[in-house]
């Protein structure tokens, strides 16, 4: 069993031990992942490209809990919804390269409609 497997599996029962699955629909956990990305979001609120690079440890500690909060949603969604994530993120990735060939996209923040 890999790592993710393993996190998929504890939530699964955590979740079941308190009988969330009730309010573990994909809307629900959708809207959760997002709350929590806002929460993530908000660890960079006003600062500046250098500083957002260089948190200070409280900081960090504090948007490490966000990063692992998005995670567990993604985690708990993609299982209820039946999509394996890393199968879903590699084919992703595949398509990424085909919309942003490297002599195109290098260097470059355009979106790929624009290059």
């Amino acid at each position: 069993m890999t790592e993710l497997e393993s996190l998929r599996e504890q939530l699964k029962a955590f979740a079941a031990a308190r009988d969330w699955d009730q309010f573990h629909s994909p809307k629900n956990l959708a809207m959760a992942l997002s709350v929590e990305a806002g929460e993530l979001l908000e660890t960079f609120q006003w600062l500046s490209e250098e500083q957002s690079r260089r948190l200070p440890a409280e900081v960090l500690a504090a948007a490490s809990d966000e990063v692992a909060d998005v995670l567990l949603y993604l985690i708990r969604l993609c299982d209820q919804m039946g999509i394996d994530p890393i199968v879903a993120a590699n084919r992703k990735l595949v398509a990424n390269e085909a919309k942003y060939p490297v002599d195109k996209a290098r260097g470059n923040s355009k979106k790929y409609t624009e290059l």
